[in-house]
């Protein structure tokens, strides 16, 4: 029985050994369990401190997000309070600019073209290509004048062009038209008018125009291939200004200065006492157009201008034109060119609209016979002469000359009379007078054995060397104005 309960007390105790070595060995692995728990708990709550921050560090940059942007938004209501009183601001200083600007075109002086067109006439300023370049110059036109009248460059010696004549192999003239396109140009910009000037003139005249094959070399053509050339041109630079600026050119000067002042300067017994020579040189279109060539510049130039529909008026200009003498001789031109060619009625066709009456008024170069008060009333009686003849006249090319400094304001006097007997001619004879035109606009320093200041003097100006106005701008002005 101790044998069996020794071996019981054995068992037991082997039993309670292995119990032991289960359990160490179970504790064993929950402990590494819970150690893993921890590890993981330790790990959560790392992560969880951290995602408690980022929040943290989240909130604190929206709620500085949020101020930025409740203070941007408040810089934006400023800046949008401060742009529309600045838009308040710069509306009340247009209106006041605005008001400011009509008073000042109320109070300003109205041009004198304006004032002149109460009376039914324009005023007009000679243009030179070399004028295009001179700012000052195109302003005082542009503000005073409503007519212009090219010096040079709309004339046939500068517009025929031989190799443009060559290059045409039809046998007709050609032309270069780059200077009088570029002046003509400005005038249609600034509404300006254009006088036309001049069609056929002898003076300066190309002498290859008349020869055969245009070949200075060779001999003179016959008439008849003058007659084509000079319809041909004719009608070209008629066209060629109105279609190019349609209305622009409102009247050519046809033909200027075919009356002759001496008698060895026109065939005795001829009452137009049509121009032969000049200054000893002949009158190329008188001898090799014909005796009719007056007549028949007009005749090509009014078909010219039939034939375009065009509005515009036809004129002969010479100088000298208020002198009883040759202004009798320029009616008789006239009267013969206005009798010249028969509509399809055997009515007398009016080729000539008007005359141009160029206006150098005193002597040429010198002081005497300037600024002589029977110079006006000349000139009001050959504009009523021609008047009544139903023509149009114009002074194309006026200058009134001193060459006296000293006789300043008895020149502005005078250009006082002139312009108040212009004004009084028309409101009284169903203005005849359509247009005053100045080539002696300002005063010159040109040399005294210069043609410049020959024709138009050094102190005969509207306008002094500087471009500004002087007194007998001033008294025009106030004439015109009263």
């Amino acid at each position: 029985m101790k044998k069996g309960f020794t071996t019981i007390l054995a068992l037991a105790a082997a039993a309670a050994i292995i119990f032991c070595a289960v359990s160490f060995t179970q504790k064993g692995e929950l402990q590494k369990q819970v150690d893993e728990l921890n590890a993981a708990i330790t790990k959560l709550n790392t992560e969880l401190s951290s995602a408690k921050n980022e929040l943290e560090t989240v909130k604190s940059e929206a709620a500085d997000a949020a101020k930025a942007a409740e203070e941007a938004a408040k810089a934006a209501e400023e800046t949008i309070k401060a742009t529309e009183e600045a838009a308040k601001a710069a509306e009340e200083a247009a209106k006041a600019a605005e008001e400011t600007a009509k008073t000042a075109e109320e109070n300003a002086p109205e041009p004198l073209y304006v004032l002149a067109a109460t009376y039914g006439f324009k005023m007009g300023a000679p243009l030179s290509y070399d004028q295009t370049r001179n700012q000052k110059y195109l302003n005082l036109v542009k503000d005073n004048f409503n007519s212009i009248t090219a010096t040079n460059e709309m004339k046939a010696y500068s517009l025929l062009n031989l190799q443009a004549t060559l290059d045409r192999g039809d046998g007709m003239p050609g032309m270069n038209y780059a200077a009088a396109d570029k002046m003509v140009k400005w005038a249609a910009e600034n509404g300006i008018g254009v006088r036309g000037h001049v069609l056929v003139w002898d003076a300066y005249m190309t002498d290859w125009f008349f020869r055969e094959d245009y070949d200075s070399k060779k001999p003179y053509a016959d008439q008849e291939t003058i007659k084509a050339r000079t319809e041909s041109y004719i009608t070209q630079v008629i066209t060629h200004f109105e279609e190019k600026f349609p209305g622009v050119v409102y009247c050519w000067d046809v033909v200027n200065e075919a009356v002759g002042d001496n008698k060895d300067e026109y065939t005795e017994g001829d009452a137009r006492h049509l121009r032969t020579v000049r200054g000893g040189n002949p009158n190329l279109f008188k001898e090799r157009l014909g005796d009719d060539y007056v007549a028949l510049s007009f005749l090509y130039a009014k078909n010219a201008v039939e034939a375009l529909g065009a509005d515009i008026k036809l004129y002969y200009n010479d100088y000298n034109a208020y002198f009883a003498e040759k202004a009798q001789a320029i009616r008789a031109l006239v009267d013969s060119v206005n009798s010249f060619a028969q509509d399809e009625n055997g009515n007398s066709r009016k080729l000539c609209d008007g005359v141009g009456m160029q206006g150098y008024i005193g002597g040429y170069g010198v002081q005497e016979g300037c600024l002589e008060d029977s110079h006006v009333d000349m000139i009001r009686k050959e504009i009523l002469s021609y008047a009544a003849m139903d023509l149009e006249v114009q002074i194309t090319e006026m200058a009134v000359r001193n060459f006296d400094i000293t006789q300043a304001d008895k020149h502005a006097e005078f250009y006082a009379k002139l312009f108040r007997m212009f004004m009084d001619l028309n409101g009284e004879n169903g203005n005849p007078l359509k247009a005053v035109s100045i080539w002696g606009l300002t005063d010159t320093n040109a040399p005294k054995d210069n043609y410049v200041y020959r024709m138009n003097s050094p102190y005969g100006g509207l306008f002094d060397l500087k471009l500004n106005p002087k007194d007998a701008f001033q008294k025009v002005y106030e004439t015109l104005k009263q």
